[in-house]
């Protein structure tokens, strides 16, 4: 089976007229007044022969100086869209930089999920941006799509401590002010770059891959008795899906209650109020793998994130002495009989993007394909998903057509059903 038409579910976000290859974010925050100032420099490659360069980036910042090959340019910035002039046509194929000069009040973009991006905490600072938040804190292609590398420096006061993708580089005191120099060199959308500040105590959780645990030292002993089976998890995870994908992993647990956890690139932030339930630590971690290593190429893919997500809380229930996947379908199977079908799991729209049924049959659609597959098959399947697309852009049609291939016989009638009809198809 192949993908229909591309459809865009937010179509004044990003431009396919060029490719970001690496971020570099110079920023400065100051946490009472939530001021943020920033020398964003943007390394990309035209697509196509361009005249202009659109960038996504929220209205409360105040762009001060744009640059184009560090030569400086005219420039619009309204309504969420930065339009650099280069002076030039820029060819197919060429490189170019974008350095861009901005500060301001970041505030969270509103959304039908609520309010998306930088948001002032109590005393200090949180990054959720999916889907389309990114823009309300650095200037960027917000496009899924589009992954880059990074490098984000960010100087703030000396108490609090700043937690972001990728691996700490280095931190410099400088007065009553510390910089700290973080570096994603996996690919990454722009939706999961984020920034963690909060008078955060550092540790370190046990296990192969490096985990580090950040949380306020009076409740640095309540969450890492809630990360106990972290380690083992991630172990489970990697006999199903393959290897972590990252070189090290990271929880965050804010001061503020949240109200759902925040999944970012090797990295998941908790609020206290969440961490007595153990199935949102799988089903964050999870999504390093689907999400964030697989990231989807069209928000319609949505269920190619949460639906394995969701799956892989099933999973981990099974291999640590739960019920079994087969009975978590068997429940929700049943649940989502007695709601309305009224959504493709391929295409749900953008109003249905989060909504828990796309979840739960996103994660039932993979327990029928094990069923139907048998065990070794599906865990190939599963195996090579991970592997063949690891740090790039994955698609529904992709994930169909590798599995045809595990199969003894045809499966487009199981994935119209499951996949492409409305109707909630019996389990087995």
């Amino acid at each position: 089976m192949i993908d229909g038409r591309a459809v865009r579910y937010f179509p004044d976000r990003g431009d396919e007229g060029y490719s970001v290859r690496h971020y570099d974010l110079a920023l400065d925050y100051r946490p009472e007044p939530n001021r943020l100032a920033g020398v964003a420099t943007l390394s990309a490659v035209a697509n196509e022969p361009l005249d202009q360069v659109r960038l996504d980036l929220g209205t409360p910042m105040r762009v001060a100086q744009v640059l184009v090959g560090g030569r400086r340019t005219k420039f619009t910035h309204r309504a969420g869209k930065l339009r650099v002039n280069p002076g030039r046509w820029l060819p197919e194929g060429g490189a170019f930089t974008v350095e861009v000069r901005y500060s301001g009040n970041p505030r969270p973009v509103p959304s039908p999920w609520g309010p998306l991006g930088w948001e002032q905490l109590e005393d200090g600072a949180l990054v959720a941006s999916q889907p389309t938040g990114a823009s309300s804190w650095f200037p960027c292609n917000d496009r899924p799509s589009d992954k880059a590398t990074y490098q984000i420096a960010i100087t703030t006061a000396a108490p609090y401590t700043v937690v972001c993708n990728g691996r700490l580089a280095s931190m410099r005191r400088a007065g009553s002010r510390t910089t700290w120099v973080y570096r994603e060199s996996a690919p990454m959308a722009s939706y999961l770059a984020t920034v963690q500040i909060g008078r955060y105590q550092v540790g370190e959780l046990p296990g192969q891959v490096p985990q580090r645990l950040a949380a306020p030292a009076a409740g640095m002993a309540r969450a890492r008795q809630a990360l106990a089976r972290q380690d083992r998890m991630m172990r489970v995870f990697g006999e199903w899906f393959g290897p972590y994908p990252f070189d090290e992993y990271a929880v965050v647990v804010t001061e503020d209650d949240l109200e759902i956890p925040v999944e970012a690139q090797s990295m998941s932030i908790f609020g206290p109020n969440q961490l007595a339930e153990e199935r949102l630590v799988a089903h964050e971690l999870a999504h390093q793998w689907f999400g964030n290593s697989l990231t989807l190429a069209y928000w319609r893919d949505i269920w190619l994130h949460e639906g394995f997500a969701c799956y892989a809380e099933w999973l981990w229930s099974e291999a640590s002495g739960g019920e079994p996947a087969a009975a978590h379908a068997r429940r929700w199977h049943a649940r989502l009989a007695a709601r309305p079908a009224d959504f493709v799991l391929a295409d749900p729209g953008p109003k249905r993007l989060f909504d828990d049924r796309v979840y739960k049959r996103g994660a039932l659609t993979l327990h029928a394909l094990r069923e139907r597959l048998g065990e070794p098959a599906f865990r190939a399947v599963l195996h090579e998903w991970a592997d063949g697309y690891r740090h790039g852009t994955v698609t529904t049609g992709r994930f169909t057509e590798l599995a045809a291939r595990y199969a003894a016989g045809s499966l487009d009638a199981f994935f119209m059903a499951w996949l492409y009809s409305e109707r909630l198809p019996p389990l087995s």
